[in-house]
């Protein structure tokens, strides 16, 4: 298997970073995120540089929802990213990770008054849905006795090469305002007493490892702009979200680069620019692609079950791991404590299906994966869960969920302590009649 850069083996121990897996799960208990700060920051300076190449007015927006941990927010805010933010809680995390209230761009189809009102106090810019969240605004900043910035979220009507449940510009979308009648939201808001609308926004799907699409997203959103301009508009950044995928089949899938995401989109755009006469500020939200392979899962192994076929049954399941469950999604898996190549000769190798402990048909972590003899007691690394892994996290089956360490070099550290019962239990009541 092709590891990436910062993933290794030695000694038949997997190591991320300089740090054997194994010690960090005979330390922390198991289950176990893993996260590499510098692969982090690798992966952004990646993205941030083929963007900067073309243009000098580039604005890294991290993708909160990929992965909320504050230690991951400070991280990007030490870098200068900003973050789209899908809720008020992942506004208060933004903020306290130290990024500039103008570089969050608070999205989202279905904002409450809260929301809506928190984002005002704190001087964030809204990306409006509907021209029914735009008359709303405009109510609450009349009370606050303030205007607000915005954007309307365009659909772009475009057909992705993803899995459906994440293809979010598609015309049957919940998201977005149709870009045909995206001139007529722009002019309710110039007509707004209390909206400025300042910014253009899109986002077209999630995991796309094909670079095309964006170029198409580009090209609707320089249409827009250039009609929105028109009727007096004065845009200061145009949004064109996130989506670059990253390679779960490690040795088969392609490998879009940021590079090649810019070589495709920045022509359009600055072409674009240039022929309206105007010089936005570019926004892209990436998240999976920075935070993907940075971080994984370590799991114990609980039994090893021979039946039609076997089962290697772990202590993580998709109370901590969703999208095998959700998407049918793919993640390599690797015995950490027989990593070495002596291990991975393929006549050593069996056949297992990787099942986690909740009671689920659908609990299944990998399907029929060629690995080591497995044992009760061995030590499972899921790859590439740094991005919507412990984010989706539940306490299905009262779960509690598990802890997150943070490497850095040769420093490590509890980001998140693991749950207990008692953390399950504290928020519920017994009520009167029940004691």
């Amino acid at each position: 298997m092709r590891y990436p850069a910062h993933i290794s083996d030695k000694k038949g121990h997997l190591h991320i970073g300089s740090h054997d897996t194994t010690v960090l799960a005979q330390k922390y208990g198991t289950p176990l995120y893993v996260t590499d700060e510098q692969r982090i920051r690798e992966n952004y300076q990646l993205y941030y540089d083929a963007l900067t190449g073309y243009y000098d007015k580039v604005q890294v927006l991290y993708a909160a929802k990929a992965n909320g941990n504050l230690a991951v927010l400070k991280v990007f805010a030490s870098l200068g990213a900003g973050a789209d933010i899908f809720s008020t809680g992942e506004l208060h995390l933004a903020l306290a990770a130290g990024m500039n209230p103008e570089h969050l761009l608070f999205n989202g189809s279905s904002k409450t008054d809260t929301d809506l009102s928190t984002a005002l106090d704190k001087k964030i810019r809204v990306s409006l849905d509907s021209v029914d969240e735009l008359l709303q605004l405009d109510a609450i900043a009349e009370k606050a006795g303030v205007t607000a910035e915005v954007s309307f979220r365009v659909n772009p009507a475009m057909d992705v090469p993803t899995h459906p449940k994440i293809a979010t510009g598609l015309a049957t979308s919940k998201f977005g305002i149709p870009a045909g009648e995206i001139v007529s939201a722009y002019q309710a808001a110039m007509d707004a007493e209390n909206i400025l609308p300042v910014g253009l926004h899109c986002h077209i799907g999630s995991q796309i490892l094909e670079v095309e699409p964006f170029a198409k997203e580009a090209e609707v959103l320089i249409s827009v702009a250039r009609d929105i301009t028109d009727i007096g508009v004065k845009l200061r950044f145009m949004d064109v979200g996130g989506g670059l995928g990253v390679p779960y089949h490690r040795d088969t899938d392609p490998v879009p680069t940021p590079a090649e995401y810019a070589d495709a989109v920045m022509p359009v755009f600055l072409d674009g620019i240039s022929s309206i006469g105007i010089r936005p500020e570019f926004w892209v939200e990436p998240g999976r692609y920075l935070l993907a392979d940075s971080t994984v899962l370590l799991s114990r192994v609980n039994s090893v079950k021979r039946s039609h076929k076997t089962f290697v049954n772990v202590d993580a399941g998709f109370n901590l791991l969703l999208r095998p469950a959700m998407y049918d999604s793919y993640h390599e898996v690797v015995v950490a404590n027989k990593a070495g190549p002596e291990d991975s000769k393929e006549d050593k190798r069996e056949v297992v299906t990787v099942t986690g402990p909740i009671c689920e048909t659908g609990d299944i972590i990998a399907h029929d994966r060629l690995l080591p003899p497995v044992e009760s007691g061995d030590l499972i690394a899921i790859l590439d869960t740094g991005a919507y892994g412990f984010s989706m996290s539940s306490q299905y089956n009262s779960r509690p969920r598990c802890a997150e360490v943070m490497v850095n070099d040769s420093l490590e550290g509890l980001m998140r302590r693991a749950e207990s019962i008692i953390d399950i239990k504290q928020t519920m009541n017994t009520l009167p009649w029940q004691k």
